[in-house]
């Protein structure tokens, strides 16, 4: 298979990349109704509605800020202003959302955490989102720089360049069944799966962008990472707690 990977249909070309995004909310929001049929949910159905209206205005805004701030000395030109407005990432979604189900939970007086349903649809949804990124090779910024090693692959150019994409659909599928175990099990407090998986994502996401080949950066960290850094920040307590009983348990 040649990535870019861009089959056709009848002679028509197919935006795999676009065809997996859809598939991606859809099966990932088909499990997360699953998973509530299964659940104990103590969150009501119109508080549950509320909280992923949040979510998604939060997720949209927060996708293309920082779509935007990966570069944000663009050239304001016609084609660089239409490109701006396509563009959107991942990590602005998730912590987006994040401040956008906050912001709901307060504005309907809604006290107990609700994440912990929407963990592993969201690993799910990343994951077949991030099929779609790699199968488009260097059509989308989700390739890393050039490198001599055996992981590199050609993504496009000719070039060998560390595959981020596929390092990220391994890193998801251990993420979500060691998180699946912890949800299963039920021993963990309210709320603590959805903290785990932002800790872990995100600090695997900072990493991985020392192999991305980015242009703008702020005290030598890109957007991202910075955006990565708030986010450890803000579970500081979280991280810290887990630390401390990992001590206790030495």
């Amino acid at each position: 298979m040649i990535i870019p990977f861009e089959p056709s249909l009848f002679g028509v070309n197919i935006n795999i990349h676009l065809i997996l995004e859809y598939a991606a909310f859809f099966i990932a929001f088909r499990y997360y109704v699953f998973l509530r049929k299964k659940s104990n949910d103590v969150i009501s159905q119109n508080d549950r509605l509320s909280i992923i209206l949040g979510a998604a205005i939060g997720a949209l805004v927060g996708s293309r800020v920082m779509g935007f701030l990966e570069n944000p000395l663009v050239d304001l030109s016609n084609a660089s202003l239409i490109t701006l407005l396509n563009t959107k990432t991942i990590m602005g979604g998730l912590f987006g959302g994040l401040m956008g189900v906050e912001l709901t939970k307060k504005i309907i007086g809604e006290k107990h955490s609700s994440g912990d349903l929407f963990t592993l649809p969201i690993i799910v949804g990343i994951f077949i989102g991030r099929i779609g990124c790699f199968l488009s090779g260097i059509n989308e910024f989700t390739y890393g720089v050039f490198t001599d090693s055996f992981l590199g692959m050609d993504l496009g150019d000719g070039q060998k360049r560390h595959p981020l994409a596929l390092y990220e659909l391994i890193f998801l599928l251990v993420l979500f069944f060691g998180l699946r175990k912890v949800y299963q099990s039920g021993n963990y407090v309210r709320g603590d799966v959805f903290k785990y998986f932002m800790i872990l994502y995100f600090g695997f996401r900072f990493f991985m962008e020392f192999l991305k080949p980015n242009v703008f950066y702020v005290v030598g960290l890109s957007s991202i990472q910075i955006l990565c850094l708030i986010c450890l920040l803000y579970y500081y307590k979280t991280i810290l707690k887990f630390f401390r009983n990992a001590g206790q348990k030495i």
